[in-house]
């Protein structure tokens, strides 16, 4: 994968996430705070705990670090899959944010 297509692929997760997550805030209460500052997204809980997902260019990689751990995600040709235990990035950002959130959240992307 060349860098300009890593960026348009990881472009459009870091936009879904934000798309995602004004959604949430409409049709819910869960009150999240999504801040966008490059190619970094914060999204921050109503109990200010936070998930913080940025994009690691030179490595082609998603970061994504959550109060169960931190995670690197490659795409496969298909979707953005865990390095380490091969779960798929949106998939692992729901569980992660239902837990924070307390709640069930749905992230697609």
């Amino acid at each position: 994968m060349t860098d300009l297509e890593f960026m348009d692929r990881a472009e459009k997760v870091l936009l879904a996430i934000e798309e995602r997550c004004d959604d949430i805030n409409e049709n819910t209460d869960a009150d999240l705070d999504s801040q966008r500052s490059g190619g970094l997204v914060t999204i921050t809980f109503r109990n200010r705990s936070q998930i913080v997902v940025n994009l690691q260019k030179p490595l082609h990689e998603i970061w994504m670090a959550a109060q169960s751990g931190g995670y690197h995600y490659k795409f496969d040709g298909q979707v953005w899959r865990d390095t380490k235990g091969g779960g798929e990035f949106f998939e692992e950002l729901s569980r992660d944010a239902s837990a924070q959130a307390g709640q069930a959240l749905v992230f697609k992307g």
